[in-house]
């Protein structure tokens, strides 16, 4: 595959990259540290999802770590030490914050197989994602705090929009690590399987959204992310848009035209009094 600027992409150490079956996989692939990031794997990870984004062959992309860990953070023994402000500046805006700004612009949804520890900017990489289901042993900390560092890839921003202000500073300032249930349960993962099922159950997820129509599935996360940061009257002539746009393509029309067959072949099995119920609503007995 090749980069979003024409170039070809270059294989590197520490990820791993696949296409089956319209999904494509970024596995990250430093198990003996946790999978931890370096500039070169995040600039590994912002190229193959721009080049993914032109890749008609992908329809939904699944990152996930090996071993033990999904991500364990930054790759410390690349932080020690002192540098001049711009320096830190520019590392953070030129190699970790390009995976954040290439997710937020890809339009074909994204999951998050945490089969680990997500810990510091591993957790934030998992925020970025679209879904995320995580393996009953997996772990979450954004623990920049407790290192004497501040969230440097968009905890601040993701955390907060997906288990609410209070419970996201407690996260953030404390340190404090959780386990899946209880992400599970403040809503920062949708669901936990037990370790041995997380990657079945994830790319069974993933087929029945490749399994949808691309345009309605990429129009529909546009509309869903616009909508989060916008009014609600900024949403509705969105959605209007999306909905006049999307009308006029050849796939939804066959996904409305098979929608509908189904449903005739459904009542037409049920018979002619499939549409009758008996209740309250409509005169029948309590």
């Amino acid at each position: 595959m090749s980069r979003d600027d024409g170039a070809p992409f270059e294989p590197v150490e520490g990820i791993v990259y696949s296409v089956s079956n319209g999904i494509a996989t970024i596995r990250l692939n430093r198990p003996e540290v946790k999978n931890a990031l370096t500039f070169e794997v995040a600039d590994a990870w912002a190229d193959l999802i721009e080049g993914a984004r032109h890749d008609d062959d992908v329809r939904c992309v699944v990152v996930t770590g090996t071993g033990r860990a999904f991500c364990g953070g930054g790759d410390l023994d690349r932080l020690a030490g002192t540098r001049p402000p711009i320096e830190t500046w520019r590392r953070l805006d030129e190699h970790m914050h390009r995976v954040a700004r290439a997710l937020d612009r890809f339009p074909k949804p994204v999951i998050a197989a945490v089969n680990g520890d997500a810990f510091a900017a591993g957790m934030d990489m998992a925020l970025m994602c679209d879904i995320r289901f995580a393996a009953a042993s997996a772990r979450f900390c954004e623990g920049y705090v407790l290192a004497g560092l501040v969230p440097g890839d968009g905890g601040c921003y993701f955390l907060p929009r997906l288990v609410g202000l209070g419970r996201a500073m407690e996260l953030l300032l404390t340190g404090e690590m959780i386990g899946a249930a209880e992400a599970e349960r403040i809503g920062l993962v949708n669901r936990v399987y037990a370790d041995g099922d997380l990657m079945a159950a994830t790319y069974a997820v993933a087929a029945r959204l490749v399994d949808r129509p691309p345009v309605v599935v990429e129009a529909i996360k546009r509309l869903t992310l616009a909508s989060a940061r916008s009014d609600l009257a900024t949403s509705l002539d969105l959605a209007s848009s999306q909905m006049a746009v999307v009308r006029s393509t050849g796939e939804s029309a066959a996904a409305f035209a098979q929608f509908t067959e189904d449903r005739r072949r459904r009542r037409a099995a049920r018979g002619p009094q499939a549409g009758l119920q008996t209740g309250p609503a409509n005169g029948g007995s309590r």
